[in-house]
């Protein structure tokens, strides 16, 4: 059972994904019969920390001693935290925290801190998806998944931005203390009990371009025209190439194939839509080129991990989703 954690924090420290970490280790529930964690916030020194709005600062009670007797030691996330390095005696107690088997747990931008202390090296992970290719860029050994809420590889827990790190904590929980105890948590914080890892985060993603010339003027084509029966010959002949050609030019110019170009651009459309409009699902689905409601969820399904209906309500709440 998970019973120590401690909160390692840096100058910049992010108060949301703090409060996050607070909310679900640091609150004494056992007046509804839950665990009490020994819960402490500890920085590289014993002083005050400013947080990333500059509003207030925060007092650290304890160094990084306090590391050394956690089951869990928890990184939110900072400022700058794609450009800074982080202290070596911080990197070390994670690495010591990892090898005497504690659990290590980011919130968004805190994965950083840990790929510093080499702890993403060969695991899967992810972050905030505004940080991903920094992320890769900095520890190319990292598998990085950029699209999921959280990733559990061992003892490594790596969350998205804010909320996911929501999911990743109550996940853990749910792991180490049983469901029921994760079930009242998340009823106390009033946020979903469950969300699977491999649910999509929310990405804002623009309909690509290229800068190459050779298939720009079809791909400007194909993106006025997504609710058209697109194949690879219709597309050769705009492009006056064969087929064959035509597919490979594709591939080397947009790193995708024309069916998973198309199938990309059509949900980007579809989230557009039922964002910014009111039109019915089927309506959607047939702007879309989906074709019909049924189809146009089972692709939802497969790239975003949930329904057209549910994202809606997410993003214009259920009086309008309806």
């Amino acid at each position: 059972m998970l019973k120590n954690v401690a909160v390692a924090l840096v100058d910049g420290v992010n108060p949301f994904e703090l409060g996050v970490l607070c909310e679900v280790f640091g609150i004494d529930r056992s007046d509804q019969g839950l665990p009490v964690y020994d819960f402490a916030v500890c920085g590289v020194e014993q002083r005050e920390l400013t947080s990333r709005s500059g509003a207030f600062t925060i007092n650290v009670p304890h160094g990084l001693e306090r590391l050394e007797e956690a089951d869990l030691i928890a990184i939110p996330a900072d400022q700058h935290c794609e450009a800074r390095t982080y202290p070596e005696p911080l990197l070390a107690a994670l690495r010591r925290g990892v090898d005497r088997g504690a659990r290590v747990l980011s919130v968004c931008s805190g994965a950083f801190v840990l790929g510093a202390a080499g702890l993403l090296d060969g695991r899967r992970c992810t972050t905030h998806w505004r940080h991903v290719d920094e992320l890769a860029r900095r520890f190319p050994k990292a598998r990085l998944e950029p699209d999921v809420l959280y990733v559990d590889e061992g003892p490594v827990i790596t969350s998205a931005g804010t909320a996911a790190g929501i999911d990743a904590c109550l996940h853990l929980v749910r792991q180490e203390d049983g469901p029921e105890v994760a079930n009242t948590i998340a009823r106390r914080m009033v946020v979903p009990p469950h969300r699977d890892g491999g649910q999509a985060q929310y990405i804002e993603r623009p309909l690509t371009r290229t800068r190459c010339d050779t298939v720009g003027e079809v791909l400007a084509w194909m993106e006025r025209h997504l609710e058209l029966d697109l194949t690879v010959e219709q597309l050769a002949e705009r492009a006056h190439m064969s087929p064959r050609t035509f597919a490979r030019r594709f591939q080397q110019e947009t790193g995708t194939t024309p069916y998973r170009w198309v199938l990309r651009q059509r949900v980007l459309l579809a989230q557009q839509l039922l964002e910014a409009t009111d039109e019915t699902i089927d309506t959607v689905a047939d702007r879309s080129g989906f074709g019909t409601a049924a189809g146009l969820r089972h692709h939802f399904l497969r790239t975003l991990g949930t329904t057209p209906h549910a994202y809606r309500r997410t993003f214009r709440g259920p009086a309008r989703a309806a």
